[in-house]
Order: C-alpha cells, then structure tokens, then sequence
C-alpha cells in the first residue's frame, strides 16, 4: 500500500487523500453522476457489495492509489485512479495511467480538475514514472479540452472491448 500525505489544493480550500473504505459510497454517487456511464455504474443497494470488495482489491494492491478531494467540510468533491505500470519499453519505463477522474458537476470549473492532475503529475514523478497517460470518451470534447489545456496530447487511439 502505497503511503500518500494528504495535499491541500487550491490554496487549502480542497485537500486530496488516499481513499478510504468509508468514501466508498461517495465515490459511488460521482460515477454515478456520469450520465455516460448510467447503464453501467448503479448506486443500488445490491451492488454496495461489489464496489466495496473493487475497493479492497485496489487498496490492497501497492500499484493503485485511489484518491479523493474533500471541500473543506470534509465532504468527497472528487476523485481519481493511478495505476503505475512497469514495461520493457522506452527503455524500462514505468507509466502512470489516470482513470476514472470525476469532479462533483458543482465544483467543475473552480480549477480542481487541473489542481488534480497537476498533483498526480508531480506524484507519478515522485515515484519515477516516465509517461502519464489517460483516455477519455471519445463524446467528452470539453474533457478532451480540459486534457489538451494540461498539455496532454491526444497521441493514439483507443480501443476497448467488453469481456462479459
């Protein structure tokens, strides 16, 4: 498991952490937010068991870091997923891969998106990654702004296959 100082955002207005099993719940209701996703993600009781035992295999696993970013009432606004992935390629290079990035709709705009991604830049440096990388839906044109004012660059196209 990998150790995370919580870092303040913003000025201290937002502070992001490692996610813990109570925010479970929360992070729920963000993917569920996602009217993309709706056909997938389900805040239904009888899925609560899934999400929870999802969440202690990525806990439990010292390549993922899940983290959320609380208002300063303490409340989950966001969160995201980085994975650190070793390769033989670009010469034994580990990559950060950052998924499922979500910002409650009434804090999108305010800068956390950015002040998120920032950080996991700085954090996948720390732990000597070499490449971030990420992919967003193909439909999301304002996230694929967001990505591009970042720096990104939208360098290869993805593919995805369902396997159930």
């Amino acid at each position: 498991m990998t150790e995370l100082t919580p870092a303040p955002l913003l000025g201290g207005r937002f502070l992001l952490r490692r996610a813990v099993a109570s925010d479970v719940q929360a992070i729920v209701e963000l993917l569920v937010e996602d009217t993309r996703r709706a056909a997938i993600e389900t805040a239904a009781p009888e899925a609560r068991d899934a999400y929870e035992q999802a969440f202690q295999r990525v806990d439990a696993d010292a390549s993922q870091l899940l983290v959320v970013a609380t208002d300063s009432s303490g409340v989950v606004v966001a969160t995201m997923q980085l994975t650190y992935i070793p390769g033989l390629s670009r010469a034994g290079s580990t990559r950060l891969q950052v998924e499922a990035v979500r910002v409650r709709s009434d804090q999108r705009g305010n800068g956390l998106g950015g002040a998120m991604i920032e950080w996991a830049v700085q954090e996948g440096k720390r732990r000597g990654a070499r490449l971030m990388q990420l992919t967003s839906d193909a439909s999301r044109t304002d996230a694929h702004r967001f990505y591009d004012r970042l720096g990104f660059t939208a360098s290869h196209v993805g593919y995805k296959l369902e396997l159930d």
